[in-house]
């Protein structure tokens, strides 16, 4: 989940992107210091959650939700008790006291994580069924700018996130596509494709080297050198799924 942090405190926001960094299930984008950063930072990044402080010089964070078009998932963080009740008639997914408290803090995303799951598994679902899973023997058409590729996906060794893109790697090329990787995940054929991170997706048949990574993480060499970082949850899942 891509999260932005608006609060005008440097502190403040330094001490919540600390506690975000450690969660596996969020991607800190950004950060904003007021309501007009914040506007611009939410226009250009489209994040899935924003943390937002309530009092800030100018504009309050509740003025910053009227002037948005879009508004995404709103976690309030505020030193104040007194602005629950308005905070929820906004439909704020939760509210967070300063000091902010780790097990708050991840009850706050998990319970995130459900809504968001609640709205796109349907659309998934219905996107899915109607399309078939692709293989390695299948072919795509990628554009980049002027140039453009009909790549084979048995040559596709690695696809990694860049904002809302996809950088595709196969040969010496790495164009950019305009597409999520959680949507690139649902059409690829699990028996050859991994999705190592929330940043990246694997060729199994390109890994030619794997290593013990930190914190029962693994570190997955591809042929041509490309080491990729297999986060510790779905280091669990690989080792399950390619043990005998």
């Amino acid at each position: 989940m891509r999260a932005i942090v608006i609060d005008d405190e440097r502190l403040a926001r330094k001490e919540l992107i600390n506690l975000l960094n450690q969660l596996e299930s969020v991607e800190v984008v950004g950060e904003a210091v007021n309501v007009e950063d914040a506007k611009e930072k939410i226009t250009q990044l489209n994040p899935d959650v924003i943390f937002l402080d309530i009092q800030m010089p100018e504009k309050t964070g509740f003025e910053l939700l009227e002037e948005l078009e879009n508004v995404p998932h709103v976690i309030f963080t505020t030193a104040y008790d007194e602005y629950a009740l308005k905070a929820f008639q906004v439909n704020a997914l939760d509210y967070l006291l300063k000091p902010i408290e780790p097990k708050r803090l991840e009850e706050a995303i998990t319970k995130l994580q459900s809504k968001i799951d609640g709205f796109t598994k349907s659309e998934e679902a219905q996107s899915s069924s109607n399309q078939k899973k692709l293989t390695l023997e299948d072919q795509v058409f990628v554009k980049d700018g002027d140039r453009c590729w009909f790549v084979r996906l048995s040559n596709v060794r690695l696809f990694e996130s860049d904002g809302n893109y996809i950088k595709v790697y196969f040969d010496n090329f790495k164009p950019m596509i305009h597409k999520s990787l959680n949507a690139l995940d649902e059409r690829l054929d699990e028996k050859s494709f991994f999705r190592a991170s929330r940043k990246h997706i694997i060729n199994l048949g390109w890994v030619e080297g794997i290593e013990p990574w930190f914190n029962g993480g693994l570190v997955v060499t591809l042929r041509g050198g490309d080491r990729i970082e297999v986060s510790r949850r779905q280091a669990a899942r690989f080792k399950e799924m390619m043990s005998l």
